[in-house]
């Protein structure tokens, strides 16, 4: 076998011995053992490791600090929110949150809940058509143009309506 079929192998979050969940900053153990299959990693604590040092012949073994893995981001907006203010502004059609509306289309197309399905050229302006993924409701969202220097600004804005939006929908304590 070449080393390079070896499948790398992450850390695990538990002894490969006796299952307990190690906790952020532990001291590991990581042995490598060579079988018929290949190579086999196994993780274990440090009292596994004294309790089997003597008795076992890894190819290869090392200690050091285990990592928790960092918790998964905050979702900074939530989806519900922005597609909620999407919808209001689309119901409002006030010419100044073209560039608002324009935004959080975006920003539900990354999320995968609006897909795009068409772009419609008109004399006058260029809409272009979404679909909702869940539902299957058609979005029209004017293209304002906007260019590169303009959408810091425009991003600033649908913060700060998204936030104030989500602290007015909070329950009063």
């Amino acid at each position: 076998m070449m080393l390079a079929e070896w499948e790398i192998k992450a850390r695990s979050h538990s002894c490969s011995r006796t299952q307990i969940p190690f906790n952020d900053g532990d001291t590991i153990w990581t042995l490598l053992f060579r079988d018929k299959n290949g190579f086999r990693r196994e993780d274990i604590s440090e009292e596994a490791w004294a309790q089997s040092k003597d008795s076992v012949q890894p190819f290869s073994f090392w200690r050091s600090k285990y990592q928790a893995p960092p918790a998964a981001p905050p979702e900074p907006m939530q989806k519900e929110s922005v597609e909620a203010l999407l919808r209001r502004f689309l119901d409002e059609d006030r010419p100044e949150y073209l560039n608002t509306r324009y935004v959080l289309a975006a920003m539900l197309e990354r999320k995968k809940i609006l897909k795009p399905v068409d772009v419609r050229d008109t004399p006058s302006e260029k809409i272009l058509v979404y679909e909702h993924v869940k539902s299957g409701e058609a979005f029209l969202i004017v293209d304002p143009g906007l260019r590169l220097d303009q959408l810091d600004a425009v991003q600033d804005e649908v913060a700060v309506l998204l936030t104030s939006d989500l602290a007015a929908k909070q329950p009063e304590q």
